[in-house]
């Protein structure tokens, strides 16, 4: 089975064939090279990253369908080298900037500069043109640094003096922040936090495999270098481009189509909620799941990929109202309960 993306507890995909998936899964009518080529991403990873699986799994669906994916961890859980190894594994350019409560737009998108010797004025680009871009901490940057993220996010491009410049492709946004530490920070705003297509929950690993990770450390694991791990590219940007035609290929019949509208409308109804579901998520939602149904070898969209995607394509989409946060209410709680009340379809 392909773990569910919320929750990395869930044990690893199986190791046989390619495109073979869960035993009521109906596999595709064709072998997959592009499927063959994000399995071996994900054994490849492991060579660097020991569990996290369903959080792999929610970085590879959301490259999948073009997403960005919005981490939430404690310090310390291999944020980081995840993201570094999936770039490692799929020769991918990756870069990361630390973000400050100085940190300035230009700082991120690029910024004009004088070069004397020419006399003329020259773009310097920022580290956002790259394929896979972390922004480490993004809550500790104000507003007006988030917010340069946001056109390049939307459109994948950065526009500078009326000149619109494209970033790499494929291009994705991955940035996290610490779920317990709140003090210096800037709450991301509803309109930034709906680009994200995945708000994935990076726990702690279990008892062994945090005893694995001490033991490759004792053997002198160096995971600023990945190269000393074993980890090599084993599939590329082609790849993943070829991947995501046969994603948008798999087919959504009407009665999975109304489930998710009726989900998004649940959202909206709910008393617990001042905040629902835009169109915008319902559509994320949807996405989601065809990049889940791929990687789980089906040819079409059920009830229960929807389901296994829904809390992470959702949760931070959604507003508690105030008294309900203050009582522990949680997001995930919520949609649990529309889950359970929205009848799927047959």
């Amino acid at each position: 089975m392909v773990p569910a993306p919320d929750d990395a507890a869930l044990p690893p995909p199986p190791p046989p064939p390619p495109g073979s998936g869960p035993a009521t899964a109906t596999p595709s009518p064709a072998p997959s090279p592009s499927r063959g080529a994000v399995h071996a991403v994900r054994a490849e990873v492991g060579k660097a990253v020991v569990g996290q699986d369903g959080v792999l799994s929610g970085l590879i669906a959301a490259l999948l369908v073009d997403g960005h994916v919005l981490l939430e961890g404690v310090p310390g859980v291999a944020k980081t080298l995840l993201v570094k190894a999936v770039a490692g594994a799929l020769d991918l350019d990756f870069k990361r900037v630390q973000f400050t409560p100085d940190l300035m737009p230009s700082d991120v998108t690029g910024q004009v500069i004088f070069e004397s010797e020419a006399s003329t004025f020259r773009f310097r680009e920022g580290p956002v043109f790259t394929n896979l871009f972390l922004a480490d901490e993004i809550n500790r940057t104000p507003p007006k640094t988030q917010a340069a993220l946001l056109e390049s996010m939307e459109e994948r491009q950065v526009t500078v003096d009326g000149e619109r410049l494209a970033l790499p492709e494929p291009f994705m946004v991955i940035a996290t922040q610490n779920p317990v530490e709140y003090e210096g920070t800037y709450p991301l705003p509803e309109a930034q936090l709906d680009r994200f297509l995945f708000k994935l929950l990076v726990d702690y690993p279990t008892a062994e495999q945090e005893r694995v990770v001490l033991a490759r450390h004792d053997r002198g694991l160096d995971p600023h270098d990945l190269a000393s791990t074993g980890l090599s590219a084993v599939a590329g940007a082609g790849d993943l481009l070829a991947a995501r035609e046969e994603v948008k290929g798999v087919r959504v019949e009407d009665p999975v189509l109304g489930y998710i509208v009726a989900l998004a409308r649940a959202t909206r109804e709910s008393p617990s909620l001042t905040l629902g579901v835009s169109p915008r998520g319902a559509a994320a939602l949807l996405h989601a799941a065809k990049a889940w149904a791929w990687l789980a070898g089906r040819a079409f969209v059920t009830p229960d990929e929807v389901k296994a995607v829904a809390k992470p394509a959702l949760r931070h989409r959604l507003l508690l109202r105030p008294e309900l946060e203050l009582e522990g209410v949680t997001a995930d709680g919520v949609l649990d309960g529309i889950l359970a009340a929205v009848p799927a379809p047959r």
